[in-house]
Formats: C-alpha cells, sequence, structure tokens
C-alpha cells in the first residue's frame, strides 16, 4: 500500500508543479526566462509528469490569457460564477481548449501578442488518444503490480492519475474563485485565497494574489503565504536554470522607492 500511496502523492506533486511552473508561469506569463535547452527539457517533463491528461503549453496559454482578460465574465472560459458545477465548468473549458489545441479556431491576436512555447511534434503526441491509453494503461499496470491483497479499493484512484490536469484545473478554477479571503479586494472579479488546501497546488490557490498582480512571480503576499512552487524556482535560478523577471509586487515596490529616493536626492 505505501507503494501506491507514495507514486499517486509524488504524482500529484509532480503533474501540480509543472502546471504552475512551465504552462502557468512560463508559457501563459512569461514570468521568467530559460534557455531553449531548459525549455525542451520542461516541455518534455511536463507531458511525462501529466501522462494521458497533458496539456498543451499553446492552448493552456491562451486560455488562460482569455481567463485574466474576461475574468469570471461570460467570457471567461474557466469561470465558476458561469456554470452550475465543476463538471460543467470543464467540459465548458475542454471545449474551449480543444479549439486551440487541435487549431480548429484561430485566438484572438491579443491572446497570443507575446511568445507561447510551441512544439508541435510532442505536443500532437501527447495529444494523441493512442499515446494517451497506452501512457494510462502504465498506470495501470503498475497497480496491477503493487495493490496488495485486500487492497483492491486503491484502483479507485487510477481515474484521478489519468484526469490529473483537468482535476488540477477544477480545483483551481472552482475553488481560487468561490472560497476564501481577498487581500485585494479592488480586483474586478471574484478571485479568493484559498488557503487551507493551497498545499494541494504548489500556490495556484492564491488566485487573489495572482490577479492582483498577474506579473508576479511570487503568488504569496502577506507574511503567512507561503507559495512552494515559487521557493523551487529561486533554487532552479540559484542553480542557472532559469532567470525570474522580477516584475512583482515586492520589487516594484522596491524600484518605486528606489525612484522615490533618487528624485528627492
Amino acid at each position: 500500500m505505501a507503494i501506491i500511496l507514495t507514486f499517486f502523492v509524488s504524482h500529484w506533486i509532480l503533474s501540480v508543479f509543472v502546471q504552475s511552473f512551465f504552462l502557468h508561469r512560463y508559457a501563459a506569463h512569461a514570468m521568467f526566462r530559460m534557455n531553449a535547452f531548459w525549455e525542451k527539457v520542461f516541455h518534455i517533463f511536463t507531458m511525462v509528469a501529466q501522462g494521458p491528461s497533458y496539456l498543451n503549453p499553446y492552448a493552456y496559454a491562451v486560455l488562460h490569457r482569455m481567463h485574466h482578460a474576461y475574468s469570471d465574465t461570460e467570457l471567461d472560459p474557466h469561470s465558476p460564477h458561469h456554470s452550475k458545477n465543476p463538471m460543467e465548468m470543464m467540459l465548458k473549458t475542454k471545449t474551449i481548449y480543444d479549439d486551440f489545441a487541435y487549431d480548429r479556431k484561430a485566438p484572438e491576436p491579443a491572446m497570443v501578442r507575446d511568445a507561447i512555447p510551441r512544439w508541435k511534434g510532442l505536443d500532437n503526441l501527447g495529444q494523441n488518444w493512442i499515446f494517451r491509453i497506452g501512457f494510462g494503461s502504465l498506470y495501470a499496470f503498475f497497480y496491477m503490480a503493487f495493490v496488495p491483497q485486500g487492497s483492491e479499493w486503491l484502483y479507485a484512484l487510477l481515474p484521478i492519475h489519468w484526469l490529473m490536469g483537468p482535476i488540477h484545473g477544477a480545483i483551481v478554477n472552482w475553488g481560487g474563485h468561490m472560497y476564501g479571503y481577498r487581500n485585494h479586494k479592488k480586483v474586478q472579479d471574484e478571485s479568493r485565497n484559498t488557503l487551507p488546501i493551497d498545499f494541494l497546488t504548489m500556490g495556484e490557490l492564491f488566485q487573489n494574489n495572482h490577479h492582483g498582480h498577474p506579473t508576479s512571480p511570487n503568488f504569496a503576499y502577506r507574511w503567512f503565504e507561503v507559495d512552494p512552487t515559487f521557493q523551487i524556482m529561486k533554487g532552479m535560478e540559484s542553480l542557472g536554470m532559469i532567470e525570474i523577471l522580477r516584475d512583482s509586487w515586492n520589487e516594484s515596490g522596491k524600484v518605486a522607492r528606489k525612484r522615490k529616493e533618487k528624485a528627492l536626492a
């Protein structure tokens, strides 16, 4: 049982990390830079970590930029305030996502103004149903090898493995716009910080902070908030893997103070 639970938790953490780090903060917001080698490495790592629920970075970025542009209006591709339940919201999101992932529709020019990582060969493979079923079968084989007799209830975790990416999206998009507190009450949407369960999403449920400072790579704002993904990013920067673009709430404040001090000098 311990092997299965360790595998499940590891898959959850890796999947939510690549969604936050590569898809959200890099592809959608370009909050940091990395060279072509590391971009390819993390593109592949994202496909491996998400497996059968792989999310195309291009389509993800377009959807997320639409979310910010039209947050919690009827044009928002995944607002909980225009759906009856999380399932309905995610089915709506899937329809819009598929249009961009399979190039059925061209996004608004404003949504692709900034470059988005695209690797058509890899993305087409990740979206291929033979790949999805084959990769998903690997999880099933692993469970068959390690689920102990009498613990067959563990097989109920398999659908979560298969739908990991959309499940993370549902938690963030529904919970982060329905439940919690608001540090930035002037933000013109219903984004909230769902701190009690943010450990499940590695910083992604600080939605009100993120909408209040959409260019900040650090989603934590107050002293008791911690953004795990940003902490990992700082470690990666110290190793020379990435360069964080410090257009953040705290760095912006430092710049403003320096400008004021210079003007008074």
